[in-house]
């Protein structure tokens, strides 16, 4: 097996070669470049006939695409052309978040990011994310009005707007917000929200945020949907505009894979649920407080 690997890197297997020890590199605990989460192509090679300096033109003329109008398709092809590079660039570099925004800007929309999830994963993301949320929602719910002293405290809110809400989205947000009390981390890690009569503040608040979910409403409209929702990280709003928190949940986790980042420390369970309970990846590995949860949600199947 390590001739078979030796074999490859000779022949240019872009993995092999980015995590090869060179004669120099004394580093005992060297930082190794490679699928962690299940990523179906997480360092995918160049195509065929296609060089950096090649993609590095389609970068550019992506950029000038975007700014012509009824071009979506166009955009949408090169970004599919250059999504090696992309990554590669991802991997080999692991560049500030801003810098690549302005980088890749077509990448940082709703339907990109599904795309781009799929490249990596071979999945869909919303579609799939949603599917496992509602196919264990009535135990999920169940389990969530079982709890007692804090975590029953903080989750009885959360309940009655459940119960009150006829909008799938906002049932689907309080679903997920349950959820993250059940596995005792805290709601507000993950959605930040925010009323618009503090918008001058806001940008402030923002560029102090990790990563996060954030929703803008009207002061004293708790019922009405929220005039704005979008993800920051690394202080940056990469997208905005969504529909529902749900959905920017599931694109953040999209985000995080496309961008090969890790999860918060501080929701570190919410997002192990995601991957390998809602999204089905790498499932055969899970904590025992996931191993546990998804033995409950499984048990009325």
């Amino acid at each position: 097996m390590g001739n078979y690997r030796t074999q490859l890197k000779v022949l240019g297997c872009p993995e092999l070669s980015i995590n090869a020890k060179s004669k120099d590199d004394t580093s005992a605990a060297r930082k190794m470049k490679r699928a962690r989460r299940a990523e179906a192509n997480f360092y995918p090679t160049l195509p065929l006939g296609e060089t950096s300096a090649s993609l590095e033109r389609e970068r550019l003329d992506i950029l000038m695409e975007m700014q012509k109008r009824n071009n979506d398709q166009v955009v949408r092809d090169k970004m599919a052309r250059t999504f090696a590079y992309r990554r590669q660039e991802v991997v080999d570099q692991q560049p500030r978040i801003g810098d690549f925004k302005d980088r890749w800007p077509a990448l940082f929309s709703q339907r990109e990011v599904n795309e781009e999830f799929h490249r990596v994963v071979a999945l869909p993301l919303e579609s799939k994310f949603f599917e496992q949320l509602d196919r264990y929602s009535s135990r999920l719910l169940a389990l969530a009005r079982s709890k007692r002293g804090t975590a029953g405290d903080k989750i009885s809110p959360i309940l009655h707007t459940f119960d009150q809400a006829k909008d799938i989205n906002l049932k689907r947000e309080c679903l997920l917000k349950a959820l993250i009390i059940v596995l005792g981390e805290d709601t507000c890690d993950l959605v930040k929200e925010f009323v618009d009569s503090r918008e001058d503040d806001l940008s402030v608040d923002l560029e102090q945020v990790t990563m996060a979910v954030f929703s803008i409403r009207q002061e004293g409209c708790v019922e009405l949907p929220p005039e704005d929702i979008g993800i920051v990280i690394e202080g940056v709003t990469v997208l905005n505009g969504l529909s529902s928190v749900p959905s920017a949940c599931a694109l953040l986790l999209g985000l995080i894979y496309i961008l090969n980042l890790a999860y918060p420390k501080s929701l570190r369970y919410t997002f192990e649920v995601f991957q390998k309970v809602f999204m089905e990846l790498d499932s055969q590995k899970m904590s025992p407080k996931v191993h546990t949860l998804l033995g409950k949600l499984q048990s009325a199947d």
